[in-house]
Formats: structure tokens, C-alpha cells, sequence
């Protein structure tokens, strides 16, 4: 039996989304401070863009505008022949292979990397930066110094001796890999031995700041951090050294039948634990803050009523520049740079139907959202109600990705604090007592209440926290406890014993 290719015709339906559908999802799904960058940032580039100055100025483009129609030739009055020789030559300089770089412009780069460097000055200081500072100052002879410096390039971001590797790329977490005398050895420029790197790195590397440094494993660091001045010190050293284990797993009295130590002094010990750093190096590192920016603010009205708007006020408010539509018609113009300019009005034009697309969007989303979780504005966290984005799709007539796109990474300020509007949507089940679904983020609340006000000397087990719920109404599984306990950071109850409490 032979193997045979042919073609034969197929149908078949896919979907192919044009420019235009792509940009307005692509702004719908913008965070306020993100479109705030978007629209200035075309407002510079697209010359078809004009920022509105005066409020009641007409958005209305010309009469006779539509992007996509032939532009026609304007023979007739007086144009501005500068502004358009002016837009030529940009464009003549766009599309010509062999840029040159005038003089001026060199300068004027010259000058904005000088100016960059200058603002390194107040780049915070590095983990490497402060190391090789104290190095510079330590009293080392110049062999010693050079060695330090090749150990302390090992070090990595948290301030041990060894490398970080992503898993995966789709894994956030990395995973840390320690590196060996024989390695650093290795890759010196002369010959030294491990006893030479061993010495050096203790001597010299791991007394250097911050304490800490250098460590191969956690132990090592804790310890190289406890001091003449460290509360509990001795009991403390014994403690990293022989129970982090117990300690992680609240085993106090396995700790106190080992070592002999009462369980106030194990307690005091583990209280000065708490104080050191298991990444010493992350202190130095450049920590980018983020500041929650609400896109939509939710006020109560006196008529115990709810207001919502956007929080737009800052976004600068687009608009097709006529004038610079009208200076494209000229006859004159090269028709390679006509359709170049008709693609920038094209796309000025999608733009700016795609913002007042989104702020229509995003106004009937959270209008229907704010309907649907009244009560949790009411009364609390504690009544906020099952929602699926369907469910907002369905009221306000759009497709559940729309609807998706328009609550992604936004915020909404609400007399109840500033929450992610993501944090509306979720399941939830039916109380058996009331007969009413409940969310299941109110069986999270739940869960901590209950957790909270446990006999702290006899923690509730998770199938005792089973039994408390279902007793109240919530129909939850033992792995759903476990699960949820997990996601609000919740120790077992073994870990939150207090063993001072007695038994």
C-alpha cells in the first residue's frame, strides 16, 4: 500500500480580527495610568491627533471626513506650503535607506546620555556596589583583595553565595542553586585552592555587610547574623542550628525535650529569629512600587444612591486635527507619503473611537456590577454576592472576554476601600439554612473568623473547621478548607499552637 498526496478543496470558518478590533481590545483592557501613557505618547507620533484645550469644543471631525475614502485633491485657496514642504521632508527623511545624523542632532544625543548619566548618580546602590565599597576600604593585600572581589561575583541578588534559575518560563518562582569552592576556584585567573577560597570567603567575604552575606544555605546565614547583641543568643545559635525544622513546624515540645531549654525561653529565642533576614541581599535591591490608581470611583449619593465615574480627568481628550486633514489633500503631495499619512489618520481615528469605547464599556460594566454587589456596599465583605462575568455579559450586552478585558488589572474606589474589580466575580454555594448562594469568598471570611477566635491552646483541626462550617450553613469539603486555609496564608493547626498556653 503506497502513500499518495493530493489537494482537495476545504471550508472552514476562523475568525480574523481586523486592526481596528484588535486596538480597541488592546485599549479596553488598558489600566488608567497605562492609557494615560498610550494617548500622549500618540498624540507625539501621530500629527492626525490634537489634544482638546477648551471644554465644549466640538468632537465632531469635518463633514466630509472618513478615513478609509479616497483624500481628495484640494486645488483651490491658500495652504500652508511651509507646514507641507515641512511634512515632505519628514517623510522623505522616513523613507530614505541612508539616514545621516546632522551635527545638532548628534549634540542634542550627546547631551541627553550625558544627562542620563548624571541621573545614575541616584540609582540606589547595588548588592555589588556595596560590596566592592567595603572591599575598597578593608586593609587586604592586593591577592586577597582580587580573590574577594571573584567570590563576592557569585553572590547573587539575596545575598548568597550561588545563582537563581527560573524553572520554566511560565514558573515566576526561580530556584536557587548553590556553587561550589571547586567552582569559584575554577574560573579564577591564577591557581588557588579551595582552602585559599574557604579561607578568604570566611575571613573576609562574610564579614562584610549586610550580616549575612555569602551564606551557602539558610542556616549558615541566620547564624553568621546572631551577635554579641542578639537577645537569646546562645539558645538562638543552638536553635538554627540543630531545629529550624521543629521550629517551621511549631514542634516546641520536641525542641524543649532536645535541648533542655524552658518554653519561654525557646519563645523568646524564636522572637529574636524573627528579627534576622533570610535574604540579607534583597534590602539593596531596586523594589519597583506600584501605586493602585482606581479607574472608576463609586460614591454613595445623599439619596443613598450610588454615582460612578471614571477617574479620566488627567487622560489628555483626543480628537482628529482638521487642520491637518485638510493640509493632506493638497495635489502636491508624493503619493507614497499620502498613504502613508492615510494609514496615521486611519489609525488616529481607531484610536480615538476606541478610547470613548472603553470609557462607555467600563462605565456599564461596573454600573452592573455595582448592582449586582449592593449589598456587600450595604452592609459588608461579609454579603458580597456570587457573580459570574457571564452574568454581566448577558445585562450588558457584550461578549464575556469583553467583559473580562474591561476589569483586568482596573480598580475601583468604593465607600468600602479600593478593591480590583476583578474581586466581584466568583462562585459560591447555597446555605443550607437560608437558602440563599453564598460567595465563596464570604466562606473565606468565614474561615478567618473562625480561626480567629479559636482556643489558641487546642487550634481547630481543618475537619473541625469542617464541622463549625457546615454547622453554619456552608456545605464545604475538608480539601476545600485545606485549600482555602492555604490561600489566606492560614498555619495548620499544629503551627498555630501556642504552647505557653499548656496543652
Amino acid at each position: 500500500m503506497g502513500l499518495r498526496m493530493d489537494m482537495s478543496p476545504r471550508q472552514d470558518q476562523r475568525m480574523i480580527l481586523a486592526p481596528r478590533m484588535i486596538q480597541s481590545m488592546e485599549i479596553l483592557q488598558l489600566p488608567i495610568a497605562d492609557l494615560q501613557a498610550k494617548i500622549e505618547k500618540e498624540l507625539q507620533e501621530n500629527p492626525f491627533l490634537e489634544q482638546k484645550e477648551k471644554h465644549g469644543e466640538s468632537d465632531e471631525a469635518p463633514p466630509d471626513f472618513n478615513p478609509d475614502a479616497p483624500l481628495k485633491h484640494d486645488t483651490t485657496g491658500d495652504l500652508e506650503f511651509s507646514r507641507l514642504d515641512e511634512m515632505n521632508r519628514d517623510w522623505d527623511n522616513h523613507f530614505n535607506e541612508e539616514h545621516r545624523v546632522s551635527r545638532g542632532a548628534m549634540d542634542e544625543e550627546g547631551d541627553r546620555k550625558l544627562d542620563a548619566m548624571a541621573n545614575m548618580a541616584n540609582r540606589p546602590q547595588s548588592l555589588q556596589d556595596r560590596l566592592a565599597e567595603q572591599l575598597g576600604e578593608l586593609e587586604l593585600d592586593e591577592d586577597q583583595r582580587r580573590l574577594a572581589k571573584h567570590i563576592c561575583s557569585y553572590v547573587d541578588r539575596t545575598g548568597y553565595l550561588g545563582s537563581r534559575e527560573k524553572a520554566s518560563e511560565e514558573d515566576d518562582k526561580d530556584t536557587f542553586r548553590t556553587v561550589t569552592l571547586a567552582e569559584i576556584a575554577s574560573t579564577y585567573d591564577i591557581v588557588v585552592t579551595e582552602e585559599d577560597i574557604e579561607e578568604t570567603l570566611t575571613d573576609v567575604v562574610q564579614k562584610l555587610e549586610p550580616p549575612g552575606v555569602a551564606a551557602r544555605d539558610l542556616k549558615e546565614c541566620l547564624l553568621l547574623q546572631i551577635n554579641s547583641d542578639t537577645p537569646y543568643r546562645d539558645a538562638l545559635r543552638i536553635l538554627v542550628r540543630d531545629h529550624l525544622e521543629d521550629i517551621a513546624n511549631n514542634r516546641i515540645p520536641v525542641i524543649q525535650k532536645a535541648t533542655k531549654f524552658d518554653i519561654p525561653t525557646i519563645q523568646e529565642a524564636i522572637e529574636a529569629l524573627h528579627h534576622l533576614d533570610p535574604k540579607p541581599g534583597l534590602k539593596f535591591a531596586e523594589v519597583e512600587t506600584r501605586y493602585v490608581m482606581p479607574d472608576v470611583i463609586v460614591e454613595r449619593t445623599d439619596d443613598d444612591d450610588f454615582n460612578i465615574r471614571l477617574t479620566d480627568e488627567w487622560v489628555p481628550k483626543i480628537r482628529i486635527s482638521k487642520r491637518t486633514v485638510d493640509l493632506i489633500k493638497n495635489k502636491d503631495l508624493d503619493d507614497k507619503v499620502r498613504e502613508e499619512l492615510r494609514k496615521k489618520l486611519q489609525s488616529a481615528d481607531w484610536l480615538v473611537k476606541a478610547v470613548e469605547q472603553r470609557r462607555n464599556t467600563l462605565l456599564k460594566v461596573t454600573r452592573a456590577i455595582i448592582e449586582h454587589q449592593r449589598p456587600f456596599l450595604d452592609i459588608g465583605l461579609e454579603h458580597i454576592q456570587p457573580l459570574k462575568m457571564q452574568q454581566i455579559a448577558d445585562q450588558v450586552k457584550v461578549h464575556v472576554t469583553t467583559v473580562s478585558r474591561a476589569v483586568d488589572d482596573k480598580w475601583v474606589q468604593t465607600p468600602r476601600g479600593v478593591f480590583p474589580l476583578k474581586r466581584f466575580f466568583g462562585g459560591g454555594k447555597e446555605n443550607k439554612q437560608t437558602g440563599e448562594d453564598v460567595a465563596y469568598e464570604v466562606m473565606k471570611q468565614k474561615l478567618l473568623e473562625l480561626v480567629s477566635n479559636e482556643n489558641k491552646s487546642a487550634p481547630l483541626s481543618d475537619e473541625e473547621l469542617v464541622t463549625k462550617l457546615n454547622d453554619s450553613g456552608y456545605p464545604v469539603a475538608r480539601r476545600t478548607v485545606t485549600k482555602y486555609r492555604k490561600m489566606l496564608k492560614i498555619p495548620s493547626s499544629r503551627q498555630r499552637k501556642d504552647w505557653s498556653l499548656g496543652s
